[in-house]
């Protein structure tokens, strides 16, 4: 297969699979998601995103009736069932199926949705800077859930796109918090800084992955908040997320920005593509 679709032990293609019209992720986007990358059929970091998965869950009390290493043995079992060996694997895991009603029943059996598709280019993208947009965050207080609620990234992707941009840099007030789908961090006077996990950002597992390699490469992390000035002021601007390893922001609104650590981001991005490699070798 080229693509497959999976809904609680059916597997078909993403167009023709059927799901429950009373499916809580339907009426209410009631239930989190994952996002991972895959190469030579190895999942990249897989066990965050799996912690990550079980973490949103339990923030919005949802009981999953499995385990992770079934859900380990499951998405291996169906990335194997598709042709193409790098691949793009989204995975939910909503409430359940019941009538529409705002409350719920604690006993509602989840149920999971799987899609598996070709991947993306990882290092075609790496070292090429773009160019993003600042928009103020009007999101809910929960963005540190997974959540499927995703109508305001929507809303931002699009302008985004519309104006040519790769991306959404979100502040409330001036304080800045993270993307429309992806984390973003600045480095200045060879220090690392990005946002805490507070309820206004994603806990990134590319940005924990990022973290992890300054530690190891002797860069100091600051995790603390900062402001849009800061974006502007800062040596680079870079975002992460599940594909984007460690871009390089070039011009936020139309005015350039960074390129004063090209050497610092360089050795980064490196040790980021380095660490893909060799865990899905």
């Amino acid at each position: 297969m080229k693509e497959l679709a999976y809904f609680d032990g059916e597997i078909s293609e993403s167009a023709t699979l059927k799901v429950p019209f009373d499916d809580r992720a339907r009426f209410f986007g009631d239930g989190v998601y994952e996002a991972a990358i895959a190469r030579n059929y190895h999942i990249f970091q897989l066990d965050d995103h799996l912690n990550r998965l079980f973490r949103s869950l339990a923030l919005i009390d949802i009981e999953p009736n499995f385990n992770k290493d079934e859900l380990v043995t499951l998405l291996n079992e169906l990335s194997r069932k598709v042709d193409l060996a790098n691949q793009f694997i989204y995975f939910q895991v909503s409430r359940g199926v019941a009538p529409r009603n705002h409350d719920y029943d604690i006993k509602l059996k989840p149920t999971v949705s799987i899609v598996i598709r070709e991947g993306f280019d990882v290092l075609g993208q790496l070292y090429q800077p773009v160019a993003v947009q600042l928009e103020e965050d009007i999101r809910f207080a929960m963005c540190h859930v997974k959540t499927l609620n995703l109508l305001p990234n929507v809303l931002s992707t699009h302008r985004a796109n519309k104006k040519g941009l790769f991306e959404t840099i979100y502040h409330r007030n001036g304080r800045v918090t993270e993307c429309a789908h992806s984390n973003v961090h600045i480095l200045k006077d060879g220090i690392l800084q990005t946002a805490p996990t507070d309820q206004y950002i994603l806990p990134g597992v590319t940005r924990k992955l990022l973290l992890e390699n300054c530690h190891l490469m002797g860069i100091s992390v600051r995790e603390e908040a900062f402001s849009t000035e800061d974006l502007f002021s800062a040596d680079e601007v870079m975002i992460t997320a599940t594909a984007d390893l460690c871009i390089q922001v070039n011009q936020i609104d139309g005015v350039a920005v960074g390129g004063k650590a090209p050497q610092l981001l360089k050795k980064l991005q490196d040790k980021m593509y380095q660490d893909y490699l060799r865990e899905t070798e």
